[in-house]
């Protein structure tokens, strides 16, 4: 599906991506997912849970992805305003690509459905680190951020992860746990 201009969708993140080759790689790893999706209506991909395993109470995969890179940008930030002596160098055009791209496989792994959404069959053959790496790939993305795609949840546990993984690691879980906890009834508010 072509006419998304995934450019204006991804700001303000995706412009203070310094290095143009990488944030070109970005769109276009965006851009590739969407073209071997379901979609075929732009407002069924806005519209797009971020997740299926539990109520989303209405946060779109968009708003989960500039939410999570904030989170992980955040964090960075938060380290290098307050440590006098960083203990690792975070590299920002990284961080930044591989909070965009942590989830870019749900594209091909959540697909439109009666009205709603559902797992695709490319879903039920792989979970979107794995469909999200290899979307990279193909794009020419650098290991480091295919580090941050395919090893931010729980297929990167116990793996080796560079500093920006970790951070998008734990911007992701503290926008998912709380909705996961709200829908069992353990959120304390």
């Amino acid at each position: 599906m072509k006419g998304i201009l995934f450019e204006e969708l991804l700001q303000p993140w995706i412009d203070r991506i310094k290095d143009e080759s990488l944030r070109e790689k970005v769109i276009a790893t965006f851009q590739s997912a969407l073209d071997k999706s379901g979609y075929t209506k732009e407002a069924q991909f806005l519209k797009m849970p971020f997740t299926l395993l539990t109520n989303c109470r209405g946060i779109t995969f968009l708003e989960h992805t500039l939410a999570v890179t904030a989170g992980a940008v955040g964090l960075a930030q938060a380290q290098m305003a307050h440590y006098k002596k960083p203990p690792c160098e975070i590299d920002m055009d990284r961080l930044i690509a591989g909070g965009l791209l942590h989830d870019v496989g749900k594209i091909v792994e959540i697909e439109p459905f009666k009205g709603g959404y559902r797992k695709s069959r490319n879903g039920m053959c792989m979970r979107h680190p794995i469909s999200g790496v290899a979307l990279a790939y193909e794009q020419g993305l650098p290991p480091e951020v295919l580090n941050c795609i395919g090893c931010h949840a729980k297929e990167g546990e116990g793996r080796p992860q560079t500093v920006e993984t970790i951070l998008i690691h734990q911007a992701d879980y503290a926008t998912f746990d709380p909705l996961v906890m709200m829908e069992k009834g353990s959120l304390i508010s």
